[in-house]
């Protein structure tokens, strides 16, 4: 096992790297869950209907795939610091560019390349952070990185909503791109410079994937989180088309959702670093429970509100998944890091598909609820298997 629990040189004020850190995550996860609410908006302006404007999620998500593993690999030998930065700049102008989306075609192409950072930034604020405290202490120092992305599910996301229905949905990625120029100059102020980490290479890096356990938390992210993906892309459209609310109460839904994902990220947090296996399994029937209830909820805005909230209590398994693969990574740190997040827009991708074949299908917006519960199960079932894999006592890397 390795963790990266040494303090980082030069690290004087630990408490703004941190703030700086969650400032990323703040943006990121505005346009990561804003693009999802504005849906609703952007698909007749681009002259889509909705099932196919899920298509941009998924072009999103697909760039985060792509991207995290190439830039740890490729950016083994940059320094941690710089390259936070980079990664900042690049998201910046992705999104800038999406604000000005002439066509889908191109709001496509904006979208995977506004994903193409996301992974390794998280992946590498993962590392940073967790160098700031002891090692019992790693998945909650994580939580504080990813505190940023479940606030900006309750200010960011509905702000963005509720800018894109007064002045267009353009503006609510132009606010993301200031919140990306804004992370960058924080992470140069406050990031103390520091030198490649010894005995770094690309080669090193890929070694991550010749380890077993790896792969099954890897999976387990990819399916387990596919669930809360398949229920909040629809949500929006789901309160105006069944629940029947009017367009100014989508925005408060939306943040009661940022509020279930603040909860379990802290919550989740405090338990990983006392029972990991333990917690992440507690997480996935957690989140298969509370969207079984969705379907029978949407009807009533006093019910669906109060299970929107635990169905974003789900988001909480982020921290503990990314404290397993500081766990079960060894040397290849920062690929495995990244590789999380790859897994966890997999389920941002396949989430959104498998909800809207399920909507096209004729199976009603309530539908994605019982999808997304299946997936939720799926993850379980992966999490069995890493499970009996690891008291098996099997080999780190796979036979040949």
């Amino acid at each position: 096992m390795m963790t990266t629990n040494h303090p980082a040189p030069g690290a004087h004020h630990p408490a703004l790297l941190l703030f700086a850190l969650a400032m990323g995550g703040f943006a990121i996860g505005t346009t990561e869950f804003a693009s999802m609410s504005l849906l609703p908006y952007f698909a007749p302006d681009l002259g889509i209907d909705e099932p196919t404007a899920g298509h941009v999620i998924s072009a999103y998500a697909l760039g985060v795939v792509v991207g995290a593993p190439i830039i740890a690999v490729l950016a083994a030998k940059i320094a941690r610091r710089t390259l936070l930065i980079g990664l900042m700049t690049l998201f910046m102008v992705g999104n800038g560019l999406s604000a000005l989306a002439p066509s889908y075609g191109w709001m496509l192409v904006f979208r995977f390349l506004s994903g193409l950072p996301h992974g390794a930034y998280f992946g590498v604020a993962a590392l940073v952070a967790a160098a700031l405290v002891p090692p019992n202490r790693r998945a909650q120092a994580f939580a504080r990185v990813m505190l940023g992305l479940t606030i900006a599910t309750i200010i960011g996301v509905p702000l963005a909503n509720g800018i894109g229905q007064l002045v267009g949905w353009r503006w609510g990625f132009a606010i993301v791109a200031f919140l990306a120029l804004l992370t960058a100059a924080l992470i140069f102020a406050f990031a103390p410079k520091d030198k490649v980490q010894p005995g770094a290479s690309p080669l090193r890096e890929l070694g991550a994937l010749r380890r077993r356990q790896i792969w099954l938390t890897l999976g387990i992210g990819a399916i387990g989180f596919a669930g809360m993906f398949t229920v909040y892309t629809y949500l929006a459209s789901t309160l105006m088309e069944v629940t029947h609310v009017a367009p100014e109460v989508v925005p408060l839904v939306l943040s009661v959702f940022g509020l279930g994902m603040t909860a379990g990220n802290l919550g989740c947090a405090w338990a990983a670093d006392r029972a990991l296996m333990p917690s992440i399994a507690g997480m996935l029937l957690w989140s298969a429970i509370s969207l079984a209830f969705y379907p029978y909820a949407v009807g009533n805005i006093w019910l669906v509100t109060p299970v929107v909230f635990l169905i974003g209590c789900g988001g909480g398994l982020a921290a503990a998944l990314q404290t397993r693969l500081m766990d079960v990574a060894e040397d290849a740190q920062t690929l495995a890091a990244a590789l999380n997040h790859s897994a966890f827009n997999i389920a941002n991708a396949l989430g959104p598909w498998l909800g809207g074949l399920a909507i096209a299908a004729g199976h009603g917006w309530a539908s994605t609820g019982w999808v997304g519960c299946g997936m939720a199960l799926g993850g379980l079932a992966i999490w069995f298997l890493a499970l009996i894999d690891e008291r098996a006592g099997s080999r780190p890397a796979l036979a040949a």
